[in-house]
């Protein structure tokens, strides 16, 4: 209760901000970004979007990658209009596609820019039961496993970055609070989703997505750490926010639930504020592996604390990003399992 009553509030944290802190205003003591190159997944619209202005009003240089190259270009020019100074480069992604995923890495390679901050924003919430193209359900498929091989596929070039320039480079996973409401063996649930629509459930995959982010965010920190790399990675709850992931179901139900908790709900530039500010943050230097909510350190669920899950996951993750079959891969969970 009394966390709830500090949220509707705006209750000041330790990091001197909190639930009613935009974007703009936790970048404010690192308003120069110049020399940082960022690349920030699902940047069209919502939370993304938002980041990726702020972002660009602070200096630095942007790749926004997209399914939609048309919305990124519809990006781009909104934020030249505002920061006609900006620059910005739009790449094609479709981070459901494994293939997708290593074709964009090669080609951002090929830019030879520096890559200092990596934001993992980019979100998926499949009513509908899919398979992705190598064979995963596809809100896991977009929201995590893309997103993992994204990651490893960039780790490289964010160690040399930071090596080279003495500046520690950061990941930013965008998960929620939604990961708690999993609970039992992730693994072999995604098994069953991949094989078999009849055990789809919408929220519940959604949420295993996003235990999967935070579970990738506490594995990645600890083989960071044992490589000495300069570089962090941290995980973030943005908040309830109305957003295009939400507006997709449109009706009187949602319109009525989202009325009766609209004093919960944050507006795009506060719900924005928590990435940048574990993205751009001094204070945050030599921070990982942790989770942050209203701009303050926080607790995940008891699954997401897990070292085992995490490295368990991690595994797994290994394997499903080098098969290409698509029984193989469905096998390979429930056998994983």
């Amino acid at each position: 209760m009394l966390e709830t009553v500090k949220y509707l509030i705006g209750s000041i944290g330790p990091s001197g901000y909190g639930s009613k802190s935009t974007a703009e205003q936790v970048t404010e003591t690192c308003s120069d970004l110049r020399s940082v190159t960022a690349i920030i997944t699902g940047a069209t619209s919502g939370i993304g979007a938002e980041t990726a202005r702020v972002l660009a009003k602070r200096g630095a240089r942007l790749v926004l990658p997209a399914r939609s190259l048309k919305a990124a270009e519809e990006t781009k020019a909104r934020i030249l209009s505002e920061f006609p100074g900006s620059d910005i480069v739009v790449m094609a992604l479709d981070l459901s596609s494994l293939n997708s995923v290593t074709t964009f890495v090669s080609e951002f390679e090929s830019l030879d820019f520096p890559l200092n901050l990596l934001i993992n924003n980019a979100g998926k919430f499949a009513h509908e039961h899919a398979i992705s193209e190598d064979g995963i359900e596809m809100t896991f498929a977009t929201n995590y496993l893309g997103h993992f091989l994204l990651t490893k596929l960039l780790l490289k070039k964010m160690i040399e970055t930071a090596k080279e320039t003495g500046v520690q480079g950061r990941i930013v996973n965008v998960s929620s609070t939604i990961h708690g409401w999993f609970s039992g063996d992730m693994i072999r649930y995604l098994g069953e989703i991949s094989r078999n629509k009849c055990d789809y459930d919408a929220t519940r995959s959604y949420a295993v997505s996003k235990l999967a982010n935070v579970l990738h965010t506490k594995e990645l920190a600890h083989r960071l750490s044992q490589m000495d790399a300069n570089v962090t990675v941290n995980c973030v709850h943005p908040g309830i926010v109305r957003t295009r992931l939400t507006r997709e179901r449109e009706g009187l139900i949602t319109d009525l639930v989202f009325f009766l908790t609209s004093k919960l709900l944050k507006t795009i530039p506060q719900a924005a504020a928590t990435t940048c500010y574990v993205a751009t943050h001094p204070r945050l230097v030599n921070v990982s592996g942790k989770y942050f909510a209203d701009c303050n350190e926080s607790w995940t669920s008891k699954l997401g604390s897990s070292s085992n899950e995490a490295a368990r996951l991690w595994s797994a993750s290994e394997m499903l990003v080098s098969n290409k079959d698509q029984k193989a891969v469905s096998d390979l969970l429930l056998n994983a399992a």
